[in-house]
Parts: structure tokens; sequence; C-alpha cells
């Protein structure tokens, strides 16, 4: 298939220099189609536009090129960056894509360093050990990433048990008189009562610390040290508080799965494609401790695994390296450690089931300061956790491709069953509307989308709904339904029947609502006043007794009502997209009902009080509450607050 490009895209592309950058392709529309680097802009590009792709992937994208951008950088690392940061943000289609909207879970240790056992306050110098999600400082210590919640949580239980080190909040601490539940069971050294010393607890933050790291032959070695120690100075008491330490951590490590190693810090990734989909399994070792794992699903693998071949036929998509270091596999696995590596720490070994490119682990290394060591073919307990992690991928993968295969069943017969297009079903897009509120209080409305057979929780929108009669729920319909198409209608007409490019501003193909006739006549009102179609709106009316299964649908043209059926696998999508709109209105109702009740926003909105001295304020009371109950004389004694702007606070939150 011969392409015809413009002159001035060609002539741009001769006028390429020959140096490392990122180049960027678009279409007609403007649309981002592919994001790539090069150590040689000149080369790379050129080998685009010089040969014939036939009618391959490869072609299809090349024949839709009408733009060209790019960007010289200093380095490859740089283009490494660069080019992962606009694959992430721009979503291209020929690119694989590795989402993952969580950050991970740290376990963090507040205070100043243990070994000074020192500090500003008495929770600084009996630090708590605590889950934390969010950015670093350096004025703790942190010690992840973690595969999850659960992986966290249960690292803190071992401490407990063989540390006791604390959990509780500073300001729960700081006003204890009496020893917690934790003392009495054996979790806690009680230190908010002073149970224990200063030096004592700071050298179990010490064992803690060690602990996590993986020194645990060097940690249970300085323990019986310290035992004997106390034994020789006839301190019993305190070697049966060391012998116990020495006890509860030999059957922690006993009972761990996996054995330790010299590889302290140890990221395991596998690799399974199949079905044109695949699956990377990350396993983290910290501290010598399998933690678990996590399984990522890429996008777009096909469609880059076609342009993927261009660029290994140039000779510039790596060192030159085997086949099987340019398999789809392969290039999932860059994909994935130049993406993931870019904003989550990069241990010093890394376990893979492919190769990659040298140049690849040098950008990484010289981004991220760590020079990581990759090891493709490990022997004994290395061998042992790339086996578990490809078996699980290969699982995880299987789990997804069934459950795909359902989802996309289910959109083919919702579009069947309501004469929708059945060829794009991958374009099909719903959104559906619910309103939340207790009693007219704090009411919500949410929209959620599904598309491309999933939903799409990154385009989900919440409505505070204002300036209506509490309770009245058409009322809320009309102002929600009237917020978001009102602007799809002014795009329409600005475009002027043409198709619109900004996919916000599109109509979908079914707008559903939660409700009967009625919504369904409020909804039709108002995409009759916005001049939109009214055969796109689809009312979901609960059935006799609001039984689930009985659902039946309401359309605003006219239609008859349709009854799916109870095993209908139509209804059982329609009933998911309704229920996540549920969901998704009720939370943020409960948030939004919960702050005014608090009165979290009242203070918020007193002039003059900033977030330091609403942190000041809540630290001195305990919370918003204790804040209302305290006098002017109690709020003026607060660091920054005059008696001026107590007695404005005192009047506010009264």
């Amino acid at each position: 298939m011969s392409v015809a490009h413009s002159e001035e895209l060609l002539a741009q592309v001769a006028a390429l220099p020959p140096l490392p950058g990122v180049y960027r392709y678009f279409d007609a529309q403007g649309v981002l189609l592919y994001v790539g680097k090069a150590r040689n802009l000149k080369k790379r590009v050129s080998s685009y536009f010089n040969k014939q792709h036939g009618g391959t992937r490869i072609g299809h994208m090349v024949g839709k090129i009408v733009r060209l951008e790019t960007t010289v950088v200093r380095s490859e690392a740089e283009a490494l960056l660069l080019e992962n940061n606009l694959i992430k943000s721009q979503n291209p289609k020929y690119n694989i894509l590795f989402r993952d909207d969580k950050s991970y879970p740290y376990l963090k240790i507040t205070g100043v360093a243990a070994k000074d056992g020192q500090g500003d306050s008495a929770g600084q110098c009996y630090p708590r050990v605590t889950y934390y999600r969010g950015a670093v400082d350096k004025h703790h210590r942190y010690f992840g990433p973690y595969p999850g919640a659960w992986a966290v949580k249960e690292t803190i239980q071992l401490l407990q048990k063989v540390f006791r080190l604390r959990t509780c909040e500073d300001t729960v601490f700081a006003n204890r008189t009496r020893p917690c539940l934790l003392y009495q069971i054996k979790r806690c050294s009680a230190p908010c009562v002073e149970f224990i010393t200063r030096d004592a607890y700071a050298s179990d933050v010490q064992g803690a610390e060690a602990l996590l790291r993986g020194e645990t032959q060097e940690l249970l070695q300085l323990l019986e040290q310290r035992m004997l120690a106390h034994a020789e100075r006839l301190e019993f008491e305190q070697a049966a508080v060391v012998r116990n330490q020495i006890t509860a951590l030999s059957r922690v490590l006993h009972q761990q799965a996996m054995e330790t190693t010299s590889d302290r810090d140890v990221d395991i990734l596998a690799v399974t494609v199949a079905g044109g989909r695949a699956c990377v399994n990350l396993a983290m070792v910290r501290g010598g401790r399998h933690l678990g794992d996590r399984a990522y699903f890429p996008s777009h693998v096909e469609d880059a695994a076609g342009v993927f071949g261009i660029e290994e036929a140039d000779g510039d998509a790596g060192d030159g390296g085997s086949p099987r270091e340019h398999s789809v596999a392969g290039q999932v696995l860059a994909a994935f450690m130049a993406q993931h590596y870019l904003s989550v720490p990069l241990p010093h070994t890394v376990i893979a089931s492919e190769p990659v490119d040298r140049g690849l682990l040098d950008g990484l290394s010289e981004q991220t300061g760590v020079r990581v060591n990759m090891v493709t073919q490990p022997r004994g307990q290395g061998r042992a956790w790339l086996d578990m992690a490809q078996q699980n991928a290969g699982i995880q993968l299987s789990r997804m491709l069934a459950e795909e295969g359902s989802q996309q069943a289910r959109t083919r017969a919702l579009a069947e069953a309501l004469d929708l297009d059945t060829e794009n079903l991958e374009q099909l897009t719903i959104e559906c509307f619910d309103i939340s509120h207790t009693a007219g209080e704090s009411t919500q409305a949410s929209c959620v989308v599904f598309r491309d057979h999933k939903m799409q929780n990154s385009d989900y929108r919440r409505f505070k709904i204002d300036g209506i009669t509490g309770g009245d729920d058409y009322a809320a319909m009309r102002q929600v339904l009237m917020r978001r198409y009102s602007k799809v209608a002014e795009a329409q007409r600005e475009a002027g029947g043409a198709e619109v490019s900004n996919a916000r501003a599109r109509l979908p193909d079914l707008v559903l609502v939660d409700g009967g006739k009625g919504q369904v006549a409020m909804a039709r009102e108002v995409f009759i006043e916005l001049g939109l179609d009214i055969s796109r709106i689809v009312g979901v009316e609960k059935g006799e007794g609001r039984k689930v299964g009985l659902e039946e649908l309401v359309f605003a043209d006219g239609r008859d009502k349709v009854y799916l059926g109870r095993d209908s696998a139509a209804l059982m999508l329609v009933a998911q997209i309704r229920d996540e709109a549920h969901r998704f209105a009720i939370t943020g109702m409960r948030a939004a009902r919960a702050r005014v009740r608090v009165g979290a926003s009242r203070l918020e909105d007193i002039p003059g009080v900033g977030p330091k001295k609403r942190a000041r304020l809540l630290q001195r009371f305990g919370g918003v509450r204790g804040v209302a109950d305290a006098s002017v004389a109690d709020l003026a004694t607060v660091d920054g607050i005059s008696h001026g702007l107590a007695e404005e606070i005192y009047r506010a939150l009264r």
C-alpha cells in the first residue's frame, strides 16, 4: 500500500538532525498516534516514510500521519524520561501503555533518627510505626514500596509482635494516662505512660529498622549480646524481655514462606502474552522478605507490536540483541520498566523472564541514580521466585481474558437489544446518572462512564446540587443533565454537524438515568431544550417489589418498555453500570455530609484561619468538635491565634 504524504511533512523528515530525541506522530484530527525515542532521529523517523509497509498495522498508522513533532535531548536517558511521560499522559494508540492510578504504600517510622533518642516532643522521642501512602520527605523514615496495603499491615503486626512499637496517633499518645489494650495483649510497650525508657525504645526502633532492611542474622546476634549483657549485670527482667524478642523474631522468620537471601531488595518481573493481551506480574522482595505480587495489564499490545517491527528492522530498537530480546513479551517488559521505574524506586536487582536492551537499563540507572543488576537466568531461590511469578502471570491473564470475554458478550447483548451499532463495540460509550442525598441534605449527583467494555474511572464526575428544594430528585436530575450536556450541545452547534474531536464534548451512545417515567421525562425535557437526540435516553425502572432482575428499560422517544429478563447478559451490564453510579453518588454524598456535620468546611471558611493555624487548632483540641467546644480564652492560647481571631472562630463555630 503506497501512502502519499505532504511535501511539507517529507521535507521536515529530511531536515531532522542525527541526534537523540523524541518524535510524535499526529493524524488529521490532531490525535496523537505514537510517541517514540531514538538515538538518531533522522535515521529512525526516515525509516517510517522510506519503506512500503503494505496493509500491516504499521502501514495503517503511517497512512494516518499528517503531522510530526520532535524534541532533541542531550542523552538517551532524557529521551526515555520524556517518551514515557508523554505516553502516560497522552495515551497514544500505538504505544504500549501501563495504567496504575494508585500510588504504592510504604511503612513509615515517624520522628527523628532512632539512634538520637531526642526530639522536639514525646512523640518524636517515641517514634510511631504506621501505614503511609503519598510523597516521602526527609523528616521520617520510609520502607517499601509494598505491593499493597495488606503487605504493610502484615509487616506492622510483625513489628508489634517482636518490638512492640506504638501505632497510635500523636494526639492520642500525648493524652494517654494509662496503657491501652495493645499493651495488655503484648503488642505495645506503653511508652505513652513511660513503661519503657527512651533508650530502650530507641533500641527497639533500631531493631525494627534492621529487620525491615533484611539484616536478620546481625539483628539476632545483637539481641543475643544484649541479653547476655543484661544477665551479666544481674538484670534478669530486662534479659527476659530481650529473650522473648529473640523467640518472637525466630518464630516469625521460621514462618516466612520465602527464605532470605543476600539480595535484600529484589523485584521479580514475569511476562505472559496470549490472545492479543499481556500481563506483567511484579513480585517484590524487601529486606529479604517476599511481600507478594501485583498484576499489570497493558493497553495497545497488538498495535504497538506492529510498530516495533520497523524499529527493530532499522537497527535502532536496541543493541542488536537476539530475536528473543525483540519479542512481544520483551517489548511489554521494556515498556513496563520504562514507565514503572520512573515513579517508583528502582531496586539494585531485577529478576526478569525476558531480557531488555542495555540502553534501557543505563537510562533508568542514570535517571534514578541506582545501578541495576538484571538477571534473566537466575538460580536457586531466584529461580523459584521467577517460576512463581511466571505462574501467577499466566493465572492472572487467563482470569482477565475470561472476564473480558464475558464483558464483551454483555456489551454486544445490550447493543443488540437496543439496536445500537455492533461493528465497533469498543467505542460504545454509556453514561449513567444517579442522585443521592439524606432527607434532602448534601445532594450529590454522579456521572459514571462505560467504554471499551469496562468502567472508565478517570472519566467519572460528581456534581454538587444547589438551589433546589431538598429531596427534589427531578430538579436535581434536570440540573446535572443541563450542566453535563449544555457544553456538548454548544460543541455540536460550533462543529455544524461535523464529528467533534473532543471526547468530553461528544454525546454518548446511551444515557442511562436511574429511575422510571418521571426521571426519563425530565431528561427528555433537557435534551429537547438543548437540541440533542432524545432516543439515547434510557431509564432503568425498578421492577415489581423493587426486586433485582425485574428491572425494565424506559425510553424517552416513546418506545414501549423493554424487559430483558432476569438472566439477560444485557441486563447484567445495565445493572452493573447503574450500581456503579449509585455507589459513586452515595460515597460522594456521605463525604459531603460528613464535612458539614463535623464543621470542617466552616473552619476552613473563617477569614484569617489558614492551613497552619487550622492544623495547630486541630492538634491542640483533637478535632473540629474540640475546637467548637473551646472557649475564647482557650482558643487564644494557640500559637498565632489572637484574641480577636479567637472571638471570630468562637462565633463562626456556633
